[in-house]
């Protein structure tokens, strides 16, 4: 373990406030590629024997310290830490039954998942409509909208091990008779502020609205993008298409995702995820597919490793894990790819580069998972998948971990090529960091003609919403679990904007699609060049300390191009 790790300054920053172990004075006791030692030494302690250590931890370190791939932030912060803190997953779902116990136990188990360092996904169909009688005291029910409020509130209480405060997914099904409460139930800013929100919706409902769009479910979903239109909420979760995609079926229907929409977990499941920088893998001005290939199958390893050695929150949750060993490997840096390559994103070339990427991907993922099962043994769960693990491949938003391994955000496009982003530090203050993206800037210096220029560095607000669309289901066609992507609109969409990309979505094999409107939220955490000074205006930034920084307080998900997704 040689190799220093290529962290930028910034990513260093952001390292010493969240990630960095400290003492109990709050001083950092590790470097950075101590940290990435630490993480290796852990995850390979999963391995047969002292030989196999040594030998995956120095591979897993070599592929982090090159940022060719990194796990999720709670294996990097919390690996190496004595039970019961060293819980690396980043993802969990919980069920809510209709009782009193029920809901009373999924927020204990929430609680104590998020003070692990996860987040948390409900479907909360189950619970009877505010209104409905309750036999057992001859009252009446709240609904289902009631109880998030009081599962948002334990989210204000509970902090994830001093270093974020936790998030949530609350999804309804769209024949629930709340739904409409639920739709609206964050129209007013400041209300369940640490849930993301999504109306599961089935086939049979999208074929009633495309049969006859005068009928109640056109005019439903029209209610559900008339809100999305002007709060960013609800997201759209397509339940049947979830469920094609289940690899374990016999283990029942997936109702529930993680708090960015892109695990589909039973309850009780955990999913550890990891990206691929695929930026990092230009060579001679070509795309590197056999360095994607070595790296997906020591990343695969690394994940599936990742599984023994976690110190879950609860025993039924390191029982569900274990039965079907979901990993969740992705990628970030579309973006930068693409613009080292010239490729436009909403171009023909860019989707066969997205479908080349991540077939391999998938493929060097699926034949590791085969070998591992040879090696390790095969769950008897697992065993007409002849592999490993239930999923293998997932793409998450990667929003802090893409800061450290200095690249875009997942398969987004760029936000803006010039932006300032806002950062909330523990002690309540913002820190502003304005930021240009290197490949435009070196695009410029090389003197490229102003039509390529024009037609390779667009952002978010440059892509069509279908061209959003149509690249999330093409990275789909290759993804065990789901998607996270945002399809960002212009200020000036319409409704029928949003209308449209439900549909398409749903054409194109989406599990789920989540759109924002730009300045549809009172406080955004991007702002473009052009709105600096508002950011500035809305900041109560002061000069961060000198010194010892602080930790970085997250809330519940950036609300901007990281918002959700599926």
């Amino acid at each position: 373990m040689i190799i220093k790790p290529a962290f930028s300054p910034s990513a260093k920053d952001i390292l010493r406030d969240r990630y960095l172990w400290r003492d109990e004075n709050r001083n950092p006791i590790e470097k950075p590629e101590q940290m990435l030692e630490r993480v290796a030494k852990h995850v390979a302690g999963a391995e047969s024997s002292l030989a196999m250590q040594y030998k995956w931890a120095d591979e897993f370190y070599d592929v982090m310290a090159k940022l060719l791939f990194l796990p999720n932030s709670p294996t990097l912060m919390n690996s190496g830490r004595p039970a019961p803190h060293g819980q690396l997953a980043a993802c969990f779902v919980i069920g809510v039954e209709d009782s009193m116990e029920g809901i009373c136990e999924a927020l204990r188990k929430q609680m104590l998942i998020h003070k692990s360092g996860g987040g948390t996904g409900f479907n909360f169909s189950k619970l009877r409509s505010e209104g409905a009688k309750v036999n057992s005291t001859n009252g009446r029910a709240s609904g289902p909208v009631s109880f998030m409020g009081l599962f948002d509130k334990a989210t204000e209480t509970v902090q994830q091990g001093g270093m974020r405060r936790g998030a949530n997914m609350g999804i309804l099904n769209i024949d629930h008779p709340d739904i409409r409460k639920f739709i609206h139930c964050k129209d007013k800013d400041g209300t369940i502020t640490n849930f993301n929100i999504s109306v599961g919706v089935f086939d049979d409902f999208m074929e009633k609205v495309n049969s006859d769009p005068r009928g109640e479910e056109a005019a439903l979903l029209a209610e559900i993008a008339d809100s999305a239109w002007r709060t960013g909420d609800p997201g759209i979760i397509f339940l049947d298409a979830i469920n094609r995609g289940n690899t374990t079926p016999n283990l029942g229907e997936l109702t529930s995702t993680n708090p960015c929409g892109e695990s589909p977990l039973y309850p009780n499941e955990a999913c550890n995820l990891g990206s691929i920088n695929i930026a990092k893998m230009v060579k001679e001005g070509a795309f590197d597919y056999e360095l994607l290939g070595e790296v997906s199958a020591v990343a695969t390893r690394f994940l599936d490793d990742v599984i023994d050695v976690n110190h879950y929150p609860l025993p039924e949750i390191a029982e569900a894990v274990k039965l079907t060993r979901k990993i969740g490997l992705g990628v970030m840096g579309w973006a930068d790819l693409l613009f080292q390559l010239r490729i436009p994103y909403d171009s023909k070339e860019a989707y066969e580069l997205a479908e080349n990427i991540m077939r391999t991907i998938q493929q060097r993922a699926h034949e590791t998972s085969v070998a591992l099962g040879k090696e390790k043994g095969i769950p008897e769960t697992l065993a007409h998948l002849g592999r490993r693990n239930a999923t293998l491949t997932c793409i998450a938003p990667t929003g802090t971990i893409a800061l450290l391994a200095n690249c875009s955000s997942g398969i987004e496009p760029l936000f803006a090529l010039e932006h300032t982003r806002v950062r909330t530090q523990t002690d309540g203050t913002k820190v502003i960091m304005k930021q240009v993206n290197r490949y435009y800037e070196q695009a410029q210096k090389e003197g490229l003609p102003e039509e390529v220029m024009k037609r390779v560095f667009v952002t978010s607000h440059d892509v069509s919403p279908s061209a959003h669309v149509r690249m999330q289901g093409v990275f789909q066609r290759y993804t065990d679990l789901a998607v996270s992507k945002t399809v960002n609109l212009r200020h000036e969409c319409s409704v029928q904007d949003v209308l449209d990309a439900y549909t398409l979505a749903w054409r194109e094999g989406c599990k789920g699609i989540t759109v924002y409107r730009d300045g549809s939220k009172s406080s955004q955490v991007l702002y473009r060049k052009e709105d600096e000074k508002k950011a500035e205006e809305e900041s109560t930034q002061k000069s961060a300390p000198k010194g010892e920084p602080v930790p970085v307080m997250a809330a519940a998900r950036p609300r901007f191009v990281l918002k959700r997704p599926q």
